[in-house]
């Protein structure tokens, strides 16, 4: 089994960094094969929509930035984003990354329970799933960041998704059970 981590946290996040280690235990030990992508280190611009990615290039970025990221996704079946929720969204690095993902999908649309979505270019797609941080609860910011998380499983045709929060105070202790958790909502525990 196969798993990517989008790691979107941003330079002394220590809290996102002991999620992404106790995520990499709890996969690793379970058989897991796990590539992570801190994206801080990357140099992924900013999606210019030039559609490049379906006409010129179809199924790779035109300026090839994210090219390990997409094939890492395509052959998972796992995908996490990890992020400190900004806004109720993702910080600039995962958003950049997730924007990008684009090419996982092909330039035609279909109708999908009255919405129209684009059309997958892949036979099969990774579970996903989505954590983000917060310094304390905000029920507001938790909300869209799940109805952001729900929207992109929709459009990545994820068989199944999750989305968590994780504040310090319940990080105290209780990491472990919480990641443990989330993961067995994706079916992988």
């Amino acid at each position: 089994m196969q798993a990517t981590i989008l790691d979107g946290s941003r330079e002394g996040d220590a809290l996102t960094e002991s999620i992404r280690t106790t995520l990499l235990d709890l996969l690793q030990s379970q058989g897991w094969d796990v590539q992570s992508f801190i994206l801080q280190r990357m140099d992924i611009r900013p999606c210019a929509g030039c559609f490049g990615c379906w006409i010129r290039t179809p199924g790779r970025c035109v300026s090839h930035d994210s090219d390990d990221i997409a094939r890492a996704v395509v052959r998972s079946d796992l995908l996490v984003f990890l992020t400190p929720v900004i806004f109720g969204g993702y910080s600039a690095e995962l958003k950049k990354a997730v924007d990008h993902l684009i090419v996982t999908n092909l330039p035609f649309f279909r109708t999908a329970n009255g919405e129209t979505h684009h059309k997958p270019r892949y036979h099969s797609h990774p579970n996903l799933l989505v954590v983000g941080t917060l310094p304390q609860r905000d029920a507001e910011s938790e909300t869209i960041f799940a109805t952001l998380g729900e929207r992109n499983s929709i459009n990545m045709f994820s068989p199944a998704w999750a989305v968590g929060v994780i504040t310090p105070a319940e990080a105290n202790g209780v990491l472990r059970q919480e990641m443990q958790a989330l993961l067995s909502k994706v079916e992988v525990v």
